[in-house]
């Protein structure tokens, strides 16, 4: 039986001149004198000029916060003196400093630091030149997803290359007490966030009126991560929606007139920190932010992360977006400089806004070949990559058949089109050096080496140590997952169904698509959409017929459908370990701090058992996820009293999600009402 994916010709990497090395001409050039050179920014639009220093006194003396200050004081009986000095103390914790010096002394450490790191630092130049038109019209809000510490300074290395106004950097607290650092770094434009903010009132208003006050008077382009926080598994990240509504209520409240959103994909070959974001999501504590530690990681100077690509998007009008879709109507009712509660319809244009951003910047992510073979080594038995080692020869067949899949289902590649194949995928292998080996004609996993120990090791740490590494090499298969998630979710449909109904099979998808809503990116009230991208790629490949009510497989749709279920399974696996645990356990209730390394025990055991055969089980990013499903589909329930983050389960409530996932309830029993609760 032939393959069309087996002669998937040259593939290269698409629109490949529209991204330009700003690295090349930096190599043959002074550091200093890029440093030095004229920066020359085109104006930025918005309201009267204003300097870092009048930011603070401009919140401060809002209207706003002075109505938050007096209802603070009359609920806690401190005087407007005491919290309004509270309020001058949180400000100067967190006002940035932006000074163009501190900027030419970023770039030169920069430049000798990204030449040493990576082969090329590839731009867009047509995203470029639409961010310099746009901030000569509306405030522009860059949103860049975080995928290493290196995104934190790359976006404003670019845009000072480039002549466009610096950005405003929102960042975590604790860079701001690193020595010396600290103060680079809030001199550069960043401004710091405490991580834990909970129900702080004062500290709420004053955040969100500095971050408001910020966009209505054009201060300088807001640069700030949607996700939130740096994703330990290189997947995109539910988007937190606090900041991303600051942002947007000057446009609610009529205060400007429009407002530019920009995502920004950072795609990385490699990433630095690799091997600590594996330990972190084993349950190894994250290192404290530190000169110290920053000085100790210079040995990654030594190493080589291959290329990096910064894709600007489309600067995107929030006015347009929004339309027909929020009533403005409503902030007129009431004085904006008045603290308003957000309406429901303004909550959902938030999370729609978020959502959407975080898929565009999944859309604009370049693919690296490694991705593409990470896919398919990861659904070899781990015994196979570890002891026996898989044949390069049908692992590079594999990746080409691969590829071209990709591309069908349009993904961005970056595999250079000048380069053999086989070239291509040698290089990727050495590139990752830490995670795989080529020898005498296969392909084995490489686990971390052993330090010397004065007892052997136990089957419980060995489990840790190839878990390490399965996590590694997982997470670099995590870069193109959002290519094939749709597609994986009807073929998952298709298996476990075992129908060709497709109102049944879209009852089970949507289903799936609601469990997985916290592992991957879905816009919400898009589930009829997302069904109808899945059939519409998988009938492109050849792998499915449709009619209006069947979706039937087709002969040489079976691999493609094997592939796909594969690439689902370890997320499948590690979710019903939860639920496994949850049903079994005679506990009600419990708390995240417990639940977490019982449920890693329990992995761990069925692994060594012989009867769990994926490690990502171990993920605790993964156990949170689980968490985070199940409160969602409201099986576990938070308990209000407790200090301690303490939940409750309803047993029965997860063994139907579990049954639901085996196939065990019928379809014809799921709702099919699209993003509905089970």
């Amino acid at each position: 039986m032939t393959n069309t994916y087996r002669d998937s010709g040259r593939a290269g990497r698409e629109n490949e001149e529209e991204f330009v090395d700003i690295l090349k001409e930096k190599r043959c050039s002074s550091d200093l004198c890029h440093a030095l050179r004229d920066f020359t920014p085109s104006p930025y639009k918005g309201g009267p000029t204003c300097t870092a220093a009048d930011l603070p006194k401009a919140v401060l003396e809002s209207q706003y916060l002075r109505y938050v200050v007096e209802e603070i004081a009359a609920e806690t009986g401190s005087s407007l003196e005491e919290v309004r000095e509270e309020a001058s103390v949180i400000l100067d914790e967190m006002s940035q400093n932006l000074q163009l010096g501190f900027i030419r002394l970023l770039s030169y450490v920069l430049t000798k630091v990204l030449k040493r790191l990576f082969t090329g630092v590839h731009v867009n130049m047509e995203g470029l030149d639409a961010l310099r038109k746009a901030v000569g019209e509306s405030p522009v809000i860059l949103l860049p997803n975080h995928r290493s510490y290196v995104d934190f300074m790359v976006i404003s290395y670019i845009l000072f290359t480039y002549d466009i106004p610096m950005p405003v950097v929102a960042a975590g607290l604790p860079l701001a007490g690193m020595k010396m650092f600290g103060e680079i770094f809030r001199r550069s434009g960043a401004f710091f966030i405490r991580r834990a903010i909970g129900s702080d009132k004062l500290y709420w208003a004053v955040l969100s009126e500095y971050v408001r006050t910020i966009v209505k008077k054009g201060y300088a382009p807001l640069e700030f991560y949607v996700e939130g926080l740096r994703s330990r598994t290189l997947k995109s990240l539910m988007p937190k929606l606090g900041m991303m509504h600051m942002v947007l209520e000057p446009y609610f409240k009529g205060e400007v007139y429009d407002i530019k959103l920009v995502p920004i994909s950072i795609s990385y070959d490699r990433v630095l920190e690799e091997s600590l974001l594996a330990h972190e999501l084993l349950g190894v504590p994250k290192p404290k932010e530190s000169t110290t530690g920053l000085l100790k990681a210079s040995k990654v100077l030594q190493n080589n992360y291959g290329s990096m690509h910064v894709n600007f998007g489309r600067p995107m009008s929030v006015r347009q977006l929004c339309r027909s879709k929020i009533n403005r109507c409503r902030y007129n009712l009431a004085p904006r400089d008045l603290p308003q509660k957000p309406s429901a319809d303004t909550q959902a244009c938030v999370s729609s806004l978020a959502h959407l951003m975080v898929r565009i910047q999944e859309e604009g992510t370049l693919i690296s070949p490694w991705s593409l073979m990470a896919c398919l080594l990861l659904q070899a038995p781990t015994a196979v990559l570890t002891v026996q080692g898989l044949p390069w020869h049908r692992l590079t067949e594999k990746t080409l058949w691969l590829r071209k899949l990709a591309l069908d289902f349009g993904a961005r590649l970056n595999w250079p089109g000048q380069v053999p194949d086989p070239d291509v995928m040698s290089s990727a292998v050495a590139l990752h050096r830490s995670i795989a080996r080529r020898e005498a004609g296969r392909v084995y996993l490489v686990q971390e080496e052993e330090r010397e120990r004065k007892r052997p090791v136990n089957p419980e740490e060995d489990v840790i140590k190839t878990a390490v590494a399965v996590l590694m090499m997982a997470a670099y298969r995590n870069q193109s997952l959002h290519i094939f998630v749709r597609p994986a979710l009807l073929a998952t449909a298709i298996h476990v169904a075992k129908t060709v109904q497709r109102d049944e099979l879209f009852a089970f998808f949507c289903f799936l698509r609601d469990v997985f809503s916290n592992e991957f990116i879905f816009v919400p009230g898009k589930s009829s959409q997302d069904f109808e991208e899945a059939c519409v790629l998988l009938r492109k490949c050849g792998a499915v017929h449709i009619s209006e009510q069947e979706v039937t497989v087709s002969d040489a749709g079976l691999e493609v459908l094997s592939f796909l279920q594969a690439l689902l399974q370890p997320f499948v696996d590690s979710y019903q370990v939860m639920f496994r645990y949850l049903c079994d356990n005679g506990v009600h209730v419990f708390t995240e701090k417990q639940l977490l390394p019982a449920v890693r025990n329990l992995a761990t055991k069925l692994i060594l058992s012989g009867e769990l055969h994926t490690y990502e089980a171990l993920s605790s990013d993964t156990q949170k996820n689980v968490v985070s499903a199940l409160r969602r589909l409201e099986a576990l329930t938070k308990l209000k009293a407790s200090e301690q983050n303490e939940y409750r389960v309803n047993k029965a409530a997860v063994r139907r999600i579990d049954d639901m996932f085996c196939g065990k309830i019928p379809p014809q029993m799921l709702q099919t009402t699209p993003d509905a609760k089970l």
